[in-house]
């Protein structure tokens, strides 16, 4: 058959996501992924500087997504079908473009670990993030703020005549358009996906890339990878130079030998081909490989210990085949970020597809010999000059303009493109996608002026980047306009200039608790503990008062800033005022497990212990537990000297 794209409808139990969580998201950004400045004096000189490049302390202007649960309900998923006689691949554009479904048809296999459910997590740079399939990870050090957001999707024009489908958005946090095409030749094994990055900008921009891709996990999988080295990077934030597969009895290429989750990213050697596989007990799985643009590869594991259990069966649910993931990016490690000249781009070629090698081999004692096999097998099914072939032909219609829409992003690539007044062939961000949250940025742009609201809501969305901030800077002094003014303030690192233009706002504001909230949180990181607990209690209180209803953005920030200020209230020693927030909470709000918890840490402020203890028993689930967090064990801690119970135990590092 001919190449076919499709839309279709997937049908999974799916936790719904939920609203935005409208508070600005203005405090350091949670990563595990760093390494503290003393260890980088070891490591090769161009991977220190680029861990040093530019990292991230914000997310802004992206807003948290912390609004999900964990009862799931069945949701039909708009997805895209691309399929010939060979390959099916499944997409879903309303969740960053990621690819679903892999299936090989003429062996009958699913190459990819497909997640027969839709469970949020906070893994996210975000929050929101759920497991499985074929991810695009652009931005910053971690999963992509994109992960569970909609992508701009059409066909397109192929380079063998046929179509392909384009997926491509505007990245909010370094400002850059991006594309990734999905080619599936005709009687084809592999999919080719051509991607290109492109800084429209007059300045050099930081750039992060990784393809995540979801394997199953079984006892007899390995890792396969062209190097005898990687860098080991575990929860305890240490990056250190391993041989490969191991040492002693620990093959550190089997996912499940591994007590604690780790990544290891493959040190390959220049000149090298670039690919990954994951083979099983059969010597069958999956191949990914790509142009040497793409440099890094790596294996994340969560291990054969506890928490990595839970929290593999937190991510989809219990009795369902575990998953670890192999990846590529454009550096050797997750921690680096590459600098992208003023109008370059960066572009390549990946492909992925069905591998088989002589089980003996693979998994034989013989590292070298092992590689060898897989390495061979890859080149009879896919020759590296094919490869370098495809990407040459996708080069030639990288620019093609996309023809029939399948799907809609984000209106932010259109704003910005108008702004800008870019030129982006290819990839065009049309005005008719601007909407509600773009429309007073726009009113900005072509009147010079921020709009007051016209009724009573949180506020909308903040907009950071130097071009906004000079514009909020020469906008009329207004209320709502200082609170914007401020937060791109905070964000250029300007902190008391941001505070100063909060309290402006403040002293005419109709609406006082956005601003309140703001200085609230600059007095937090400035170790002004009961400054901050005076500063949330007056905005909950503000906010409580203003409140019009119980629809869904009132109560989110209601919970927000509510759950903000019972943490700053019991940091400063004042559990009475934080009952007090506590009561202004609606019953739903404080039956959610992250404010169960809360509950219970209250109740051991307040000197119940019992009450506390009670509330573990009864159980509970914090649907938004950050990847990493040991607050439950620490919290257990303070009651009792038993071990921490399975349910609650999603330590991700050992013991100190």
């Amino acid at each position: 058959m001919a190449t076919t794209v499709r839309r279709t409808v997937l049908n999974l139990p799916a936790a719904p996501l939920g609203p935005e969580n409208p508070l600005p998201a203005l405090r350091l950004l949670d990563e595990m992924h760093v390494v503290d400045n003393r260890d980088r004096a070891g490591l090769p000189r161009d991977m220190a500087r680029q861990i040093g490049y530019e990292p991230l302390a914000t997310v802004l202007p992206v807003r948290i997504l912390d609004g999900y649960g964990r009862d799931r309900v069945p949701t039909g998923l708009d997805a895209i079908v691309i399929e010939n006689d060979r390959l099916r691949a499944t997409v879903l554009p309303g969740l960053g473009g990621r690819i679903h479904s892999l299936h090989h048809k003429p062996t009958g296999r699913e190459l990819l670990y497909t997640n027969p459910v839709l469970q949020f997590a906070d893994f996210a740079l975000n929050g929101a993030w759920f497991s499985g399939g074929i991810e695009w990870n652009i931005g910053a050090t971690g999963h992509t703020t994109l992960s569970c957001a909609p992508v701009h999707a059409a066909r397109v024009p192929a380079p063998d005549g046929g179509e392909m489908v384009r997926l491509w958005e505007w990245e909010r946090l370094r400002d850059l358009p991006f594309q990734v095409d999905l080619w599936l030749p005709e009687d084809s094994d592999f999919l080719h996906v051509g991607v290109r990055i492109r800084n429209p900008h007059e300045h050099t921009v930081p750039v992060y890339w990784w393809s995540n891709i979801a394997v199953p996990e079984g006892e007899r999988t390995r890792v396969l990878a062209p190097a005898d080295e990687a860098w080991h990077f575990g929860y305890e934030r240490t990056l250190t130079r391993v041989p490969v597969p191991g040492t002693g009895s620990v093959d550190r290429t089997y996912p499940l030998r591994g007590d604690f989750p780790a990544d290891y990213f493959y040190e390959v050697p220049d000149g090298a081909r670039r690919w990954i596989a994951s083979l099983d007990g059969d010597g069958h799985g999956l191949v990914q490989t790509s142009t040497d643009l793409l440099r890094g590869r790596k294996l994340f594991l969560w291990g054969s210990g506890p928490g990595g259990r839970r929290w593999q069966e937190w991510l989809t649910e219990p009795g369902t085949t575990g998953y670890a993931e192999i990846q590529a990016g454009l550096a050797r490690t997750q921690l680096e970020h590459i600098p992208l000249e003023p109008g370059g781009e960066f572009s390549w070629l990946e492909s992925y597809g069905p591998l088989s090698a002589d089980p003996r081999a693979v998994h034989g004692d013989d590292w070298a010999a092992a590689r060898a096999e897989t390495e061979r097998r890859l080149a009879e099914a896919l020759p590296r000059v094919d490869v370098d072939a495809a990407y040459a032909a996708w080069r030639t219609c990288a620019d093609n303009e996309p023809g029939e829409p399948i799907a809609t992003g984000s209106g932010w690539g259109a704003l910005e493109v108008r702004r800008g007044k870019y030129q982006l062939p290819g990839t065009p961000f049309a005005e008719s996608t601007l909407g509600e949250q773009q429309a007073p940025w726009l009113e900005l742009l072509d009147q010079g002026a921020f709009p007051e609201p016209r009724r009573a809501a949180p506020p909308g969305p903040s907009l950071v980047s130097p071009h906004w901030r000079d514009m909020l800077e020469t906008a009329s002094a207004e209320p709502l306009t200082e609170y914007h003014l401020g937060v791109a303030q905070w964000h250029a690192g300007d902190r008391a200039q941001a505070v100063r233009s909060w309290e402006r706002g403040l002293a005419l504001a109709p609406s006082r608790w956005p601003l309140l909230r703001c200085l609230a949180v600059a007095a937090e990181e400035s170790g002004q503990w009961d400054r901050a607990a005076d500063l949330y209690t007056e905005a909950f209180d503000d906010l409580c008062a203003e409140r019009r209803d119980d629809g869904d953005a009132w109560t989110s920030a209601t919970a927000a800033l509510g759950r903000e200020a019972m943490e700053a209230l019991l940091t400063a020693g004042r559990p009475g005022a934080a009952r007090t927030v506590w009561a202004g909470l609606c019953p739903a709000v404080r039956q959610r497990g992250r404010f169960r918890l809360l509950e219970a840490r209250l109740l051991i402020a307040e000197g119940d212990r019992p009450a506390a203890r009670a509330v573990f028993d009864e159980g509970f689930e914090v649907a938004d537990l950050r990847e990493g967090a040991e607050i439950l064990d620490e919290v257990w801690a303070e009651l009792t000297d038993e071990p921490l119970p399975d349910r609650y135990n999603y330590r991700m590092r050992p013991r100190t």
